[in-house]
């Protein structure tokens, strides 16, 4: 009798969680139904639905984005606003990997042991360095919310699609200055290195660039932040190069960042 009440409350939470969603594939060619039955297991159904009796969601639609370690849902606030759900898939093993980005950072140097545990950290790391990029005027998506697995953000596009990333845009020259200058800003105000910038997490919007997946950003203290940004200036020049703009020495643009005043 408890298992047959059990399944009619999954299926029930499932059906309230996507019962809005749009049936279709996505471009990478994602079967809607099938990144679900991978990311949304039981625990992390639980936390979506409390999420929505907790009035911090109204409902969930279909999936827009994935990749190894997390899906990013289209999802709808109660004052009917998009937000991006971003879920960090508990059965990978891609975090373990992860864990010098972690336990090297000063503000993370306690990691339990444990894929979940580290999953959880991870998220809430990246929502902290959203926070804190957020408050320093930096152009990221605006955090809402951190629980278990689950961070919601401002969703950054129109209906459901995201804007495009500058891997797939048409790039202009000042396209790069103001990605140096998100690096600067990182640096001196966020007091972070992004560790993963390049073209495929920076959105080209109406408004300029909006920097996003920063789950690999680390303080400053972290031993290896100025080998992380070279590395991040190193791999967005040589995508802005490649584009036909004019670029500066990454060595050189590296001396400006950690030298200026």
């Amino acid at each position: 009798m408890t298992d047959i009440l059990s399944k009619k409350l999954e299926s029930k939470i499932d059906k309230k969680l996507i019962s809005k969603s749009k049936r279709r594939e996505l471009d990478d060619g994602f079967k809607k139904g099938k990144v679900i039955n991978e990311v949304l297991d039981k625990p992390t159904v639980m936390t979506l639905y409390k999420m929505i009796t907790d009035h911090v969601i109204a409902y969930v639609n279909g999936s827009v984005s994935a990749g190894k370690e997390s899906v990013v849902f289209w999802g709808v606030a109660e004052d009917d606003s998009n937000v991006a759900l971003k879920i960090y898939l508990v059965s990978t093993s891609n975090f373990k990997k992860r864990e010098p980005y972690l336990t090297d950072d000063p503000r993370f140097r306690h990691v339990k042991k444990g894929t979940k545990n580290l999953v959880y950290l991870w998220a809430k790391k990246e929502y902290r360095n959203l926070s804190q990029c957020y408050d320093a005027g930096i152009p990221v998506p605006r955090p809402l919310y951190i629980t278990k697995n689950v961070l919601t953000m401002d969703f950054v596009g129109v209906n459901g699609s995201p804007s495009k990333s500058l891997l797939t845009s048409e790039i202009e020259q000042n396209d790069y200055t103001q990605a140096i200058s998100i690096l600067k800003d990182l640096y001196h105000k966020a007091k972070l290195v992004h560790g993963d910038f390049s073209e495929y997490n920076i959105f080209k919007t109406d408004s300029g660039l909006v920097v996003f997946d920063l789950g690999s950003a680390v303080d400053l203290r972290h031993p290896n932040s100025k080998e992380f940004l070279k590395r991040d200036i190193n791999n967005i020049t040589r995508f802005f190069k490649k584009r036909g703009m004019i670029v500066k020495n990454s060595d050189d643009v590296f001396m400006e960042i950690v030298n200026e005043l």
